[in-house]
């Protein structure tokens, strides 16, 4: 059912601190609602990648990020509304706990403040394993904190046993949507940088089902509907990837007939993905459609050449350094993709791209189109900046300010040459020139269009 305008039942699942449970009932709501004849949108507050993964699982759907500091606060409604179409629902997964947000930020980016920005209700899980009548206590607290945020029911998580769950429940005084009990196997399996991605675990569907029949079965899902419609419309527009290229300046694009129905020769992004390059954002291919690119995906861990007609190459996130043997034993792409960055085919490679286009990884061999070594490290690197380009380059212009985040076990080095990618914390980073921008700063282009213009500019010339 498509629902008109800025009418859009939706939630979002909360939680007051990190391993309450909010995935395992995200999800599960996810895949009970959908299994339960309704069209589901999955969202996500924050950059993290991994959970939209279980959530397209769960949907059949995209899944979908929003992120105040990647994209702005004014652009969450809309990319909310742009996701989201066509569905009967949206259910937005928090982040950490729910008024936890960027570091300094007074609850910026929080899922407090999705929440607020989004004019939704909130379900809010609690796990109950440690206490009973307390729980009472913490539920109070985080409703009353702050009256733009709405919590409108509850699931009681890790109960020990019924007695336990009604000690719980009689203590709160909102709705409780329902009471899960321990059961470890419905847990995802979690590695050095957090949970492992849907893409990567074959079982992932099995478990997925698992979860959906107990959620359907222990949660009250009539109720869950019910908050999710009392959610008022939203009054704003849905994003748009053609109205947000036109805004960043894609007139020579439009000149060149990249936006006609069926431009004459349509210029091919190459696009990683498989086990070792699961990170995107759905809005990135998104923009390079609009841009007039064709997208076509290849599989760095087995397919032995880039797509035809490739003119530009993109290079998301991921786990390389789990999958390093089999990207080193796919020796013809690699050569391949040498030859490519060597022959200027615009590039761009984020946090796993770039160290896949590294020498090495450990004593793995890469592409070898930088002239870096990557290595595992014991220090994690976790940061949520604003970054300045260093030099006029693919993507940026000197001095610009881009926001985005960083998340890794790795190190390369050196950490930048030549002309920089960009500058964060004083710090020069990344390798860049008039055809490549590779860095581990992952950026979400729905917030920066122009990035996303630039590249599609530069992948039409070459086409």
């Amino acid at each position: 059912m498509s629902l008109p305008g800025g009418r859009l039942p939706r939630l979002v699942v909360a939680a007051p601190s990190t391993g309450q449970g909010k995935t395992t009932v995200a999800t599960g709501l996810m895949a009970a609602l959908t299994r339960a004849g309704q069209t589901v949108s999955g969202h996500k507050v924050g950059p993290d990648y991994i959970d939209p993964g279980y959530h397209a699982l769960a949907t059949g759907r995209p899944g979908r990020n929003l992120d105040p500091h990647l994209v702005g606060t004014d652009r969450i409604a809309p990319l909310l509304l742009h996701g989201a179409r066509g569905a009967d629902v949206a259910v937005v997964e928090g982040v950490m706990g729910l008024f936890d947000g960027k570091v300094g930020g007074e609850g910026f980016a929080s899922t407090a403040h999705v929440a607020t920005l989004t004019r939704s209700p909130i379900v809010l899980v609690v796990d109950i394993s440690r206490s009973s009548r307390t729980i009472g206590a913490v539920v109070h607290g985080l409703a009353t904190w702050d009256p733009d945020v709405r919590i409108a029911g509850v699931v009681l998580n890790q109960a020990g046993s019924p007695r336990h769950a009604r000690e719980a429940a009689d203590a709160i005084d909102l709705p409780v949507l329902g009471v899960l009990g321990r059961d470890p196997a419905l847990g995802v399996p979690s590695r050095h940088l957090g949970l492992v991605p849907a893409a990567e675990r074959d079982e992932a569907r099995h478990t997925l089902d698992a979860l959906a029949t107990r959620i359907a079965e222990q949660v009250d899902l009539d109720a869950v509907l019910a908050v999710a419609a009392i959610a008022p419309d939203l009054e704003v527009a849905a994003w748009d990837p053609e109205v947000a290229l036109a805004g960043a300046g894609v007139s020579r694009l439009r000149r060149q007939g990249a936006f006609a129905p069926q431009p004459p020769e349509v210029p091919v992004v190459a696009m990683a993905g498989g086990r070792a390059f699961t990170f995107r954002y759905a809005e990135t291919e998104e923009l390079l459609r609009a841009a007039g690119c064709e997208v076509v995906g290849f599989d760095p861990l087995v397919d032995p050449h880039l797509p035809d007609g490739t003119a530009g190459i993109y290079l998301g996130g991921g786990f390389p350094e789990v999958h390093a043997r089999e990207l080193t034993d796919n020796v013809v792409l690699r050569r391949e993709l040498a030859a490519a960055l060597a022959d200027g085919v615009p590039t761009v490679a984020e946090c796993a791209g770039l160290l896949y286009l590294c020498d090495s990884l450990d004593s793995s061999p890469m592409v070898g189109a930088i002239a870096a070594r990557a290595a595992m490290s014991e220090r994690l690197t976790l940061r949520y900046p604003t970054m300045t380009a260093a030099t006029d380059n693919l993507l940026t212009r000197c001095g610009e300010e881009v926001t985005g985040h960083e998340f890794h076990r790795t190190h390369v080095t050196p950490e930048a040459a030549g002309r920089p990618a960009w500058t964060v914390d004083g710090a020069e980073v990344g390798f860049a020139s008039e055809t490549l921008h590779a860095s581990y700063l992952h950026t979400h282009w729905a917030g920066h269009p122009q990035l996303a213009a630039r590249f599609a500019e530069a992948v039409h010339a070459r086409g």
